[in-house]
């Protein structure tokens, strides 16, 4: 009787383990091809923000506008609405990149430090999304910390915008770089160990990495350049 039940369920397992590698792939598939949309579509809208010469819409309405079409797109996850919501909230995420952009290519070298940002923010992402995709490392004992992290980041960077305090600013820059990779990380090690499996989501976190990793990269070297 021993033997009949190894035996059984042996093949069991077999299935299982193929089972959630077949779900895990699919869930890599999609979320990388609905970020790769996204970040195109970003690009658009913060494309055409630059050719109009949009103006900044100022701090409150980008943080209403953010948080509001984030609820959105987590209420609406589990239907086709939620793409709807995703590019809603990706789209404007780029109108406010656009001013951000124009500001920084105004400078002298504004060019070279945007490119050089877009650089390093596409190599660190390619590369901490390949170590955790290659490795299967398991990366989920960083959530609590990065929580943590990013609400104190937020909230000194908000203190840094009222009270104009510059030092601070740069200070929560460096902090959003570390914890933006830490973010990668643990986002993608999720998505291969099946602890995120809606790839509507799993696209948000990643698509906000990129962003954040971006813009704070942007600012830090434009301050160690002297332009900022």
């Amino acid at each position: 009787m021993s033997f009949n039940k190894t035996s059984s369920a042996a093949p069991s397992a077999v299935f299982g383990h193929t089972t959630a590698v077949y779900d895990a792939n699919k869930m890599i598939r999609n979320t990388y091809s609905l970020l790769s949309l996204t970040l195109l579509f970003s690009a658009f809208t913060a494309g055409l923000a630059m050719l109009f010469n949009m103006p900044y819409l100022g701090t409150v309405i980008t943080l209403v506008g953010y948080f509001g079409l984030l609820f959105l797109t987590t209420k609406l996850r589990d239907s086709v609405w939620g793409l709807a919501a995703v590019f809603a909230l990706t789209g404007f995420m780029g109108l406010t990149l656009g001013p951000l952009l124009n500001a920084y290519l105004r400078l002298p070298n504004g060019g070279e430090l945007v490119m050089t940002a877009m650089g390093m923010t596409g190599v660190i992402f390619l590369g901490l999304s390949a170590y955790a995709l290659t490795t299967r490392k398991n990366f989920s004992f960083m959530g609590g910390f990065l929580i943590a992290g990013i609400l104190v980041a937020f909230l000194a960077g908000l203190v840094a915008i009222f009270f104009s305090l510059p030092g601070l600013a740069l200070g929560v820059s460096a902090m959003f770089v570390l914890l933006m990779c830490g973010l990668i990380l643990y986002e993608t090690s999720n998505i291969v160990h099946g602890g995120e499996t809606n790839y509507i989501m799993a696209t948000v976190t990643l698509y906000v990495s990129i962003y954040n990793l971006f813009t704070s990269l942007l600012h830090l070297l434009g301050a160690f350049s002297g332009d900022d």
